[in-house]
């Protein structure tokens, strides 16, 4: 499963921060931040998800207001939101 978060969509609710500990705050942003990803395009950064974290991580997809979360099976099909 792999996840990737647009920072620039990201409003700082930091409702994903409560639900999955690879995101952080980055009060000075005002923008949560996806811990040990990468830079694919401008903005949006991507992971893999481990196996024991995959409820963590769609959860945290779903509580974005403003949908910077999405997650993918292993296939690249998208499965939240």
């Amino acid at each position: 499963m792999r996840i990737e978060f647009d920072r620039d969509t990201c409003i700082g609710m930091f409702q994903c921060v409560a639900e999955w500990d690879a995101f952080e705050k980055d009060e000075d942003a005002g923008k949560a931040v996806l811990a040990d990803s990468e830079e694919v395009e401008t903005d949006l950064f991507a992971r893999e998800v481990p196996d024991d974290a995959e409820f963590d991580a769609k959860f945290a997809a779903r509580t974005c207001p403003v949908d910077a979360i999405t997650v993918y099976d292993d296939d690249g099909e998208q499965l939240v939101p």
